[in-house]
């Protein structure tokens, strides 16, 4: 056996699967979905993701124009527009819902539901493992005291690497405290798992309507996967208002 050609062909064969994961990765379309390997290290930024194994009977997601009824859910709703609702399905520790968060959603709630032409949902999709879980159920209980929306955005502010800690339970009541919240009425709320059957029933309503990944936000019943452009959201947004 010629060695040398296994010496050569080996360090080759690394390098083309890497070029062909990083093109994999480039092409996510910023959004980490349901169904990758699970392990307790933080997930690569662009990584197809999450922390639990795909739901075996899971909806497809929507054809592109394709329009599906989605309930608004149990959380307090921005915005009183009847012509355009916006609802996203979102996981904290998504480093993709954070840019969705700072980049499309912020420009979104600025030109849309403050002007009144749009109401903005969201609904928690807790699947990149416990800090997910944990983090989704300290907004709900966050909500108790009329607190979810500063909640929500403190919560992206302060992400971390996924199950590292950022989001462990101590660190959650920080947060709250930080808030200006009633501990007494939070803390134990947090530690009872108060809304765990709340927070899993989202998810569930997410996976019927055929959310696979997050986020995953619906304008009008229009799925537009994954951390989208503003100017996306803008022309399927604009559509709806115009008809």
């Amino acid at each position: 056996m010629d060695r040398s050609n296994s010496f050569l062909t080996t360090p080759m064969a690394i390098l083309l699967g890497s070029i062909v994961i990083a093109v994999a990765l480039l092409m996510n379309g910023g959004v980490i979905k349901v169904g990758r390997p699970m392990n307790n290290a933080p997930a690569a930024a662009g990584s197809s993701a999450s922390a639990q194994p795909a739901q075996a009977a899971q909806p497809q997601a929507p054809l592109p124009g394709a329009k599906v009824n989605v309930d608004i859910g149990h959380l307090p709703v921005k915005g009183t527009s009847s012509k355009v609702t916006i609802i996203e399905f979102a996981d904290f520790q998504c480093p993709f819902c954070e840019r969705f968060f700072k980049d499309t959603e912020s420009q979104i709630i600025k030109d849309y539901v403050e002007t009144g032409k749009a109401k903005f949902v969201f609904r928690q999709y807790a699947f990149l493992g416990k800090e997910s879980t944990w983090a989704a159920e300290a907004s709900e209980c966050a909500n108790d005291q009329g607190k979810f929306w500063e909640y929500h955005d403190y919560l992206y502010s302060h992400q971390g690497q996924e199950n590292s800690g950022a989001f462990a339970k101590d660190k959650l009541e920080g947060f709250a405290q930080s808030l200006g919240l009633n501990m007494d009425q939070f803390k134990p709320c947090l530690e009872s798992d108060k809304y765990a059957s709340k927070v899993s029933d989202d998810m569930a309503a997410g996976q019927k309507v055929g959310v696979n990944g997050t986020p995953a936000t619906f304008v009008n019943g229009q799925l537009v996967s994954g951390a989208q452009p503003y100017a996306n959201f803008k022309t399927l947004i604009d559509a709806e208002i115009a008809k």
